[in-house]
């Protein structure tokens, strides 16, 4: 779905084709519009923009390009601390140590009911500022 412009949005950033499809599928059913990224710079190029309403920033932790999630949650936590932001990795612990403390982490595969909930609940932070 393309970004309407009112709606709060959920950034999603992952490099797998087919993840990225499921997660935009799952995430457009909630009242957040979904913008996908494949890299964290791309991610941050959004972010930077200003002239959308991020609510949340789903990363895995490991990206093609100069910068992983965990890296792009750091940056998120600093320059925009009323960000949810969920990390994702196929990894049991690794990485895990490198989020923020705030940040949800959720081992691939993840179930598509957490991933609702992590976006029900983006969407009622957004509501609530």
């Amino acid at each position: 779905m393309a970004h309407t412009g009112d709606s709060p949005v959920a950034l999603l950033v992952e490099d797998d084709e087919a993840a990225r499809d499921l997660a935009t599928a799952l995430i457009e059913e909630t009242d957040l519009d979904v913008i996908a990224c494949s890299s964290a710079e791309d991610a941050l190029a959004v972010l930077e923009r200003g002239d959308v309403t991020v609510a949340m920033v789903i990363a895995d932790t490991h990206l093609s390009g100069a910068m992983d999630g965990a890296a792009l949650a750091r940056t998120v936590e600093d320059r925009w601390p009323e960000v949810r932001l969920v990390v994702t990795s196929e990894a049991r612990e690794e990485g895990r140590t490198e989020i923020p403390p705030h940040a949800v982490y959720m081992r691939k595969p993840w179930l598509p009911l957490e991933l609702l909930r992590q976006a029900e609940r983006a969407t009622l932070t957004a509501r609530a500022a």
